[in-house]
């Protein structure tokens, strides 16, 4: 596996972490990487392993999938993207390249759903169990070749903190274009 270089932003560092390693386990610094949504905080982590990307530019995805349908990447990439469409099946099916790496946030038990009180756009329409996120890859036409949960503990007090330490919040898949 090829050396994970560092990165400034500390804060996700685990997430960030073993989402960089999963990526450089499976697609070559050498595909065309087409990232679904703005750029942010792991662009830049991936320019610095020398990803060629490109991201989308903050379009509705759910009422507008020009950009995917026009790409010419052979990879798409997105990380935590799906919960917030209404219907990532439809952008699923418009994909041309043929290799996906996904992130999701794992629906948890004991939390709900993520929604944001001061923007609208930062909710979450889907939080997945990974069986969920397996079908749905699986009927929009990918084969899941390797998949990753981890946890995202909290240095809170409480019983969801501590729960945070043992229950998987994040899934991540790599998946192939069943042709």
């Amino acid at each position: 596996m090829r050396k994970l270089k560092m990165y400034e932003n500390s804060f996700p560092n685990k997430r960030f972490k073993l989402t960089a390693e999963f990526l450089l386990k499976h697609i070559s610094t050498d595909s065309k990487i087409l990232d679904l949504g703005v750029e942010n905080p792991f662009t830049k982590i991936m320019k610095q392993h020398d990803f060629d990307i490109e991201n989308t530019q903050g379009e509705d995805l759910d009422i507008d999938t020009s950009t995917i349908e026009n790409s010419n990447a052979n990879v798409i990439t997105a990380f935590e993207i799906f919960e917030h469409l209404l219907s990532p099946f439809t952008v699923l099916k418009s994909i041309k390249a043929s290799k996906i790496v996904a992130s999701v946030p794992l629906k948890l038990w004991f939390s709900s759903a993520y929604r944001s009180k001061t923007d609208k756009w930062d909710r979450h329409y889907h939080e997945f169990e990974d069986w969920q996120f397996d079908w749905l890859l699986e009927k929009a036409g990918w084969k899941i070749l390797d998949r990753k949960k981890w946890t995202n503990p909290t240095k809170k007090i409480g019983i969801r903190p501590i729960l945070r330490w043992f229950t998987p919040r994040y899934y991540i898949v790599y998946a192939e274009r069943i042709k």
